[in-house]
């Protein structure tokens, strides 16, 4: 497995923003997407992405396999939301290893959760989607969506050789579309993908971010419960 660049890393917090100004659409309107509910919100802020990203995943959802679709799970996510998934999940890790200084806990940390300034869900320029067949039946892409690096032993790593054959095909194929359509993984994650956010640009080489945070018009959605989303 490659190098892992993390979000936290300083390369990613230092790559410029320049907002574009792009407004937030609601992917439900795109009748193609397969959109689960598992993680709606009161607000159902999590439906919505950029329009340059719902786009994109349109071109992907026409590049797969006959047979497959995009599954829609979760776009946008408030601030608010995002900072209190990174403390959580930060202090779960203190208390796995209370001898690790902070600095190595917020690197970790940020494997799952994205650190909230720099977050790719808080601009919604990030996506966290699978595979499913045309019932809409979810397929075994090796983890549970959201698994953690610790629950999993790692199997949440997109390029982790730990799963099946089938599983692996099936994130071959996934990754395929999405890139070809723009669109980059962060690799500790095998179902997060974004594109125009900081991560993006430095993936690609782009000079800058044309998306940063932003707030959902009007207002943004409460917490949800059961347990955090991440990235």
């Amino acid at each position: 497995m490659s190098e892992i660049i993390l979000m936290s890393d300083p390369k990613v917090t230092s790559t410029p923003v320049r907002e574009c100004g792009e407004p937030l659409a609601d992917v439900r309107r795109a009748a193609a997407l397969l959109v689960d509910d598992r993680l709606r919100d009161p607000a159902h802020a999590f439906v919505y992405l950029r329009e340059g990203v719902v786009n994109r995943l349109l071109e992907a959802q026409t590049l797969l396999p006959d047979g497959l679709r995009l599954l829609f799970v979760e776009g946008y996510r408030p601030l608010s939301l995002q900072r209190a998934y990174f403390e959580e999940y930060a202090e779960e890790l203190t208390k796995l290893h209370p001898e690790w200084p902070a600095e190595r806990i917020h690197a970790a940390a940020s494997r799952y959760v994205s650190p909230p300034d720099i977050a790719p869900h808080s601009a919604g320029a990030a996506v966290d989607l699978t595979l499913a067949d045309t019932d809409g039946r979810e397929l075994d892409l090796g983890t549970a969506m959201n698994a953690s690096p610790e629950e999993s032993a790692g199997a949440c790593y997109t390029g982790a050789d730990s799963i099946t054959a089938e599983a692996r095909e099936h994130r071959r194929i996934l990754g395929t579309a999405l890139s070809a359509a723009g669109l980059v993984n962060y690799p500790t994650e095998w179902w997060h993908w974004s594109y125009g956010d900081r991560y993006w640009a430095l993936a690609t080489g782009a000079e800058h971010a044309p998306y940063g945070p932003r707030e959902l018009p009007g207002g943004s959605a409460a917490p949800k419960d059961g347990q955090p989303t991440v990235s």
